[in-house]
């Protein structure tokens, strides 16, 4: 059965049907190893080692310094502010392809512009490192980004190691046969612990911004920490924010940012939302419209549609040779082309892909359009809502996103013994950007609390 928080986020089924294995991921910071690959090859590696021929190697007047930062159980927002901040910069010349996940060790690639290499022995910041790697001439952006190879441990699973071997053969079979992963987007789209961000986004898209700040900043969760809770619970009912401002924990940086303004300006909340970085208030739109993609894929898969075939009325998109989809090359799919499409997708050409709700994006056609439309109306959403006036940098334009997403390179690394009889499995992986590496793993473990399994 699906987790009840799978189903808030509008993940409503598993695409495999065999058992799964159990246990636990991110149980320490060391279990869950990101490290991104770009679109040229060049893979980031935590253990800090650049190519010695790249540093130094082209000319500073190209202004964008391209490094690499390792960073251990940090956001990558807040990672980055702080790097800035030991830099004396501003945090937006500092550009990153891809956010990675928090509770891990993670590798990737940042641009900081109009610096020096010496300027980088100034950045000081606790577990987290920057190796510069040579002058670019542009910015990172997630145009560079392939994807992120991923290192993880299971832990206490309590199968035997040949039972373990077998639902994990039969899982990948399973996968295998599918030609891929349902692509849903992931927990940390939304939080696992307090899974609200799209609910703000709904409230951001309506224009209602005092209702998303409120959702953001005082509704609170029986899985957050309890102090983190009882701030929640007083600022929803006294809404006081210079009292909240007093009361709510340091680690709640970007609520904190938010209270700052609202103690000042207390009616602003469009002012208290231009206060947080610019990507933060873009991923709020984009959770709500990747909640109703989850809904969208979530009912083609109970409706027994196929997600790597098309029916007239799908959508598919081009794939370009790193396997990357291209999704403003599209068709529809009608009844004169299936039989071409079908085979295209068959060798790998194009993909089925479902819309991103947006305003710049039409619905499906034939049965999937009856799904969409259905979805739209169980959450009260209309294509006026989707229009973001106040904050024009997150009007949620939308798009076209892949059903389907490739499982590269997967190796079951190890199986030893664990505590008290249970056992810790190494997996390794590569995903493609955009494809998060906790809906491969909920197809495996099958969590009944994906909380308590470290998702």
């Amino acid at each position: 059965m699906v987790s009840s928080i799978d189903d808030l986020i509008g993940i409503e089924i598993y695409s495999t049907k065999s058992a799964g294995v159990g246990g636990v991921i991110k149980q320490s910071i060391d279990d869950f190893v990101v490290e991104e690959v770009l679109v040229d090859g060049t893979k980031a590696n935590i253990n800090g080692s650049v190519p010695s021929s790249a540093i130094g190697s082209t000319a500073e007047k190209q202004r964008c310094l391209l490094c690499l930062m390792v960073k251990r159980n940090w956001d990558t927002f807040i990672a980055v502010k702080n790097v800035a901040k030991s830099l004396g910069i501003d945090q937006n010349r500092v550009q990153f392809a891809g956010i990675k996940d928090a509770r891990a060790v993670t590798a990737q690639h940042v641009t900081i512009r109009n610096v020096t290499l010496k300027d980088i022995l100034k950045v000081k910041v606790k577990d987290v490192e920057v190796y510069p790697i040579g002058f670019t001439r542009e910015m990172l952006s997630l145009f560079y980004l392939l994807g992120n190879n991923f290192t993880v441990n299971i832990k206490n699973f309590n199968i035997a190691k040949e039972i373990f071997q077998v639902r994990i053969n039969k899982i990948m079979e399973e996968i295998s046969i599918l030609g891929g992963v349902p692509n849903f987007f992931g927990h940390q789209r939304f939080g696992t612990a307090r899974p609200i961000t799209h609910l703000v986004g709904k409230a951001i898209v309506r224009g209602d911004f005092e209702e998303a700040a409120m959702l953001y900043l005082a509704k609170p969760s029986m899985h957050e920490h309890p102090v983190s809770r009882k701030a929640r619970q007083e600022l929803e009912s006294t809404k006081d924010f210079k009292l909240a401002r007093e009361n709510f924990p340091k680690q709640l940086r970007f609520e904190r940012m938010m209270l700052n303004y609202l103690a000042k300006y207390p009616d602003d909340f469009v002012g208290a939302f231009h206060c947080l970085p610019e990507k933060l208030q873009a991923l709020f739109v984009q959770a709500h419209q990747s909640y109703l993609f989850n809904r969208f894929l979530s009912r083609r898969i109970k409706k027994g549609l196929p997600l790597n075939q098309a029916v007239v009325g799908d959508f598919v998109v081009g794939v370009e040779r790193s396997g990357l989809t291209l999704p403003s090359y599209y068709k529809v799919v009608e009844d004169g082309n299936l039989s071409e499409i079908n085979a295209q997708i068959k060798t790998g050409r194009l993909r089925v892909a479902l819309p991103i709700f947006g305003k710049k994006q039409n619905l499906s056609h034939g049965e999937m359009r009856c799904i969409e439309e259905n979805v739209l109306a169980q959450e009260g959403v209309k294509i006026d809502d989707l229009c973001v006036s106040k904050i024009s940098s997150i009007g949620g334009k939308g798009g076209l996103r892949a059903a389907l997403t490739p499982m590269r390179e997967f190796k079951l690394l190890n199986v030893s013994e664990g505590r008290e009889g249970s056992y810790v499995a190494t997996v390794s992986f590569m995903l493609l950007r955009g494809s998060y590496a906790t809906v491969f793993l909920r197809e495996i473990i099958k969590p009944f609390d994906p909380i308590a399994a470290g998702f």
